[in-house]
């Protein structure tokens, strides 16, 4: 047993290390607030994959294009975009991810390490990077970005700002179900120390309702804009584009090396839609749990056997579905045990350059994207609407402040829905008159929504808060 001398020493030494600890701490931090020069500086946070934030970057953009000095603090992993890597005031901070944990470990002790580092190497990261004038968070994930950077926005005197693109509770609750505690925890922290913001952004006019009805948090809407490298492109592109990725995946290529499934290069030089050509559809995915790629696979098993019954005059189908995430080699093995005679599915990550170009070269954009919280919008819809893609999307409760039915796309509710959709639009394609209506009407609107990139509108919405 051990003595009580022994345990009074060892209880004095350690109370003695805590305390040299905390002063050090309080003495850099009292030197790191003296010294550091306050600039026009802004913060940009997101506790994920910066390649794989858009909305994220495109603000870290716009404030660079202002005559700020942008430090972007995330994780690697995809590439970010490339005028945002390039630009001369805008420095990215990655920070070190958490390591793998042993298998086995107990689900709290688990989640509590990460919680743990990622607290630590967000703070080491905030006080390397240069002093900051405000700081921008991306909600979700809600743990431990918020109290953490509420925290050092108190301590700095920093301008603290969240930007609502989800509920963090309502995205675990997908796996773990609304009663489960780390759920609740979740939703505790999350609100608490979001009513703390000094101003708050959000992607729906529903979200803002949401925030400001049950939760007293006043945000201001900002929706998403595509940025500027979505847009339309020109047949002599897109055979070009077409050609490029002919090389790379053999179901594209044509008959020849100047022609491809889609397109062909005339006797007089000119460029050319095939007669008889397969249809285009892209979806863009993270492969996460609110995208139920049930509903796309069902789809196409029922638009596969209209095509065996040769009922429609149905063109064959090459589906592009880009992106990475969990759930990919699930969706994939199911996609290969298909063996479909008359639909190919590519499943590429593609550059951030050749995403756009992908988009605009399709005939048709499928937005499968179930909101967790019925309140956000899908960013994936705003990048093919940019393209100047018409597009059909999973209905939820807000959706309508993006798409309406009939009038810029179509919606559907389930597999079927979106079957009869896919068999009616390409019906005797390409010479289905009533689709080639419905086409040139939701490609006249998006014309519209194209009309105002992202950073004119962010310079009318989110640039007062920061001035």
């Amino acid at each position: 047993m051990l003595s009580m001398e022994y345990l009074l020493e060892s209880y004095y030494y350690y109370y003695y290390k805590f305390c040299t600890v905390l002063v050090s701490a309080l003495i850099i931090l009292i030197l790191w607030l003296v010294t550091r020069k306050k600039t026009k500086n802004v913060c940009v946070v997101v506790l994920g994959d910066v390649g794989r934030s858009p909305r994220m970057q495109n603000h870290a953009l716009s404030f660079a294009k202002e005559g700020y000095e942008v430090d972007v603090v995330g994780y690697a992993g995809s590439d970010p975009l490339t005028e945002l890597r390039e630009h001369p005031k805008v420095k990215i901070w990655y920070m070190r991810p958490v390591p793998n944990l042993p298998e086995g470990l107990p689900r709290l002790l688990s989640y509590g390490i990460k919680v743990i580092w990622q607290c630590v190497t967000l703070l080491a990261t905030f006080f390397t990077k240069r002093r900051s004038s405000y700081l921008i968070l991306q909600n979700p994930p809600g743990i431990p970005t918020i109290p953490i950077c509420w925290l050092f926005c108190t301590l700095t005197g920093v301008q603290f700002t969240i930007d609502w693109h989800n509920y963090a509770h309502t995205i675990q609750a997908l796996n773990s179900g609304s009663d489960d505690i780390f759920v609740k925890v979740t939703r505790r922290v999350e609100f608490s120390f979001g009513r703390q913001a000094k101003s708050n952004l959000c992607v729906s006019e529903a979200m803002r309702a949401d925030l400001q009805n049950r939760w007293n948090i006043r945000a201001k809407v900002l929706y998403d804009r595509p940025s500027e490298e979505f847009h339309s492109i020109t047949l002599a592109e897109k055979h070009l584009f077409l050609l490029k990725l002919s090389k790379v995946y053999e179901q594209l290529c044509g008959q020849d090396q100047k022609s491809t499934a889609f397109t062909e290069t005339l006797e007089n030089g000119e460029i050319a839609l095939k007669k008889e050509r397969p249809a285009l559809i892209v979806s863009s995915t993270s492969w996460t749990p609110d995208e139920d790629f049930e509903i796309l696979i069902s789809a196409l098993q029922e638009y596969e056997t209209n095509c065996l019954n040769q009922v429609h005059g149905l063109p064959d189908i090459i589906c592009f579905i880009t992106g990475k995430g969990p759930l990919k080699e699930f969706y994939r093995a199911i996609m290969d045990r298909k063996n479909w005679r008359h639909i190919t599915v590519i499943t590429p990550w593609l550059e951030n350059i050749d995403y756009p170009k992908l988009l605009a070269s399709a005939d048709l954009g499928i937005c499968l994207h179930v909101s967790s919280s019925g309140i956000d919008l899908p960013m994936k819809l705003v990048d093919m609407f940019g393209s100047g893609l018409p597009a059909f999307a999973y209905n939820y409760e807000s959706l309508n402040e993006l798409l309406v039915h009939d009038r810029n796309g179509m919606v559907f509710s389930d597999s079927n829905d979106l079957a009869q959709l896919l068999i009616k639009w390409f019906q005797n394609f390409p010479d289905n008159e009533e689709q080639q209506f419905k086409d040139k009407k939701f490609r006249e609107q998006l014309k519209l929504y194209q009309e105002e990139h992202w950073h004119n509108h962010w310079l009318k919405n989110a640039a007062p808060l920061f001035t």
